[in-house]
């Protein structure tokens, strides 16, 4: 399946999605308002991970690497784990499975982490068919943040990180072909909530517990004006 950007759109019998969940929560204490599963989308070296590791720490998620399923079948076939070998892999199981092929595989251990009573924030949903993949499950509201940062500081946090370095010929070679044959633009840019990753830690923190606090109050105040938010942003 590999839909095009209007799929990105509320799934049907639901108006309000990806929200409906909130709203319906909208009597339980603020802990548990948060998305139920948040995505975290962006271009490689935004800081995808970081951001994930702070919302882990800020809102007790538990985090699914989606990108783990790759590397964990580069290692099985005993593949070096560089751009290339993930990149075959990646290509090869979205051959055999379908562009959705790792939000597929996925679902199973998201609704188990829901099920045990765990939120679940998502690191590196790549594409328009995975996102849609995964509203396609009506019990699954997925809100998403979409992570930026400069292209010049990309680069440069992909260059200097310990694990998987890429230079900047290989950073311009995978943002061309994540965005040309992965649809991975559409998430970004349609995201539902939007931080930007220029400064500190402490900084990119700031931005993300602001967004979501942010977001929880428009939750509220619809919900208290007897209205729904059709996205995260909304005005």
């Amino acid at each position: 399946m590999s839909p095009s950007p209007a799929s990105l759109t509320p799934h049907s019998g639901d108006s309000a999605h990806p929200h409906a969940a909130l709203a319906r929560r909208q009597e339980l204490p603020r802990a548990t308002e948060v998305p139920a599963v948040l995505a975290v989308v962006g271009l490689a070296g935004t800081g995808k991970s970081e951001a994930t590791g702070l919302l882990v720490q800020k809102y007790g998620y538990s985090a699914i690497y989606f990108g783990g399923i790759v590397v964990d079948e580069v290692q099985r076939r005993g593949l070096p784990l560089r751009p290339a070998s993930e990149r075959a892999v990646r290509e090869e199981l979205r051959a055999a499975e379908g562009m959705d092929a790792i939000a597929a595989r996925s679902i199973q251990p998201i609704r188990e982490r829901l099920d045990s009573g765990e939120n679940v924030v998502i690191d590196g949903l790549y594409s328009t068919a995975e996102l849609s993949r995964l509203r396609a499950e009506s019990d699954l509201d997925v809100v998403t943040l979409a992570v930026h940062a400069p292209r010049w500081l990309r680069k440069k946090r992909l260059r200097t990180r310990p694990v998987r370095p890429l230079t900047a010929k290989e950073v311009d070679e995978r943002d061309w072909f994540e965005l040309s044959n992965l649809d991975k633009a559409p998430p970004i840019v349609l995201a539902d909530l939007h931080v930007v990753n220029d400064g500190t830690v402490n900084q990119l923190a700031e931005n993300i517990y602001r967004t979501i606090e942010g977001f929880l109050t428009k939750i509220e105040s619809a919900v208290a004006a007897g209205t729904r938010p059709t996205t995260g942003s909304a005005e």
